[in-house]
């Protein structure tokens, strides 16, 4: 059942970001093959400026072995893994980098250091995270979204989550993006929480403006299949043609992203927005294509 298909980089998300690159990025604890090749093809592509944080030997090691001059980057000696996130924290509060990109170090650690409050990287809005999902180099965009920050969120970081990916949409040219607010069930249930969050969601978006269109609750197959939203009689702006699937809680996007790169071979680019400066965030194991991607999302998410 696992896909043997080639994860391959979006080529309208890599030509969207090329219009605002090269921009100065800091890769936090870059010690690893996969960051360094990841950032080696977003310098080629012409989408970044790096910073390097981690351990310079093991940095300069990896890039002679895959024969990439990088004398000409600032590398910044620490090999303490711990460490890196504040230094890197610190260069994006004075503006000295623009995205902040995750390279072999956990979440928590990063986000911790990006999070304190004197740093200022935080406004008014809640960070969240989108999902920028593709199949192959052509393909139409997905977005879902929060399935790797917030964990169980409330109704009202719902709205910030709603806003930032709405944003986000339009940033890669989706003009008035289709937003799904998936439950288990279309239908408005007491005994099923997450449907009503997502009614009052899609109430508050019509009153506040929001310019897409917001509908839920919606069960996954009306939100993607315009012939099961035919069959259940079920007929709104959204139904069979979502742009955004917002979901209620982190395992339900976090799981659905990664059957899609497990089981269909997607092209995951995952980026935290709604804060100072974007945050690429993969996981350890992704491949270069997909980091690739991320830090290409992050480009585009730029002011």
């Amino acid at each position: 059942m696992l896909s043997n298909k080639e994860i391959v980089c979006p080529e309208q998300l890599i030509k969207l970001a090329k219009t605002k690159g090269p921009i100065k990025v800091v890769i936090v604890n870059a010690g690893k093959a996969v960051s360094i090749e990841s950032t080696k093809q977003a310098v080629k592509e012409g989408l970044i400026d790096p910073i390097f944080i981690g351990d310079q030997k093991i940095i300069e090691g990896i890039a002679k072995d895959m024969k990439w001059d990088i004398s000409n980057f600032e590398i910044i000696n620490e090999p303490i893994e711990n460490n890196t996130a504040p230094i890197a924290a610190k260069m994006a509060s004075e503006g000295k980098v623009k995205i902040i990109v995750k390279g072999h170090i956990h979440t928590d650690i990063l986000m911790k250091a990006v999070l304190k409050r004197d740093l200022n990287l935080i406004g008014k809005k809640r960070l969240s995270h989108v999902w920028h999902m593709t199949l192959d180099k052509n393909d139409k965009p997905f977005i879902i979204t929060d399935g790797a920050l917030n964990v169980l969120p409330k109704l009202e970081t719902k709205m910030h989550i709603l806003k930032n990916s709405v944003d986000f949409a339009k940033r890669i040219g989706i003009n008035k993006p289709k937003v799904s607010v998936l439950s288990a069930t279309e239908e408005v249930l007491e005994s099923v929480p997450s449907s009503l969050d997502a009614k009052e969601l899609t109430d508050r978006a019509k009153k506040e403006g929001i310019d897409a269109d917001v509908f839920g609750p919606m069960a996954f197959d009306n939100s993607v299949s315009e012939k099961a939203a035919q069959i259940k009689g079920i007929n709104n702006a959204v139904a069979g043609k979502t742009d955004i699937l917002l979901v209620p809680n982190v395992e339900a996007g976090n799981g659905l992203v990664k059957m899609m790169i497990y089981f269909m071979g997607a092209c995951a680019a995952g980026v935290v927005v709604g804060g100072k400066v974007p945050i690429v965030i993969t996981s350890r194991s992704d491949e270069a294509q997909a980091r690739l991607a991320s830090i290409a999302a992050a480009v585009v998410a730029l002011d």
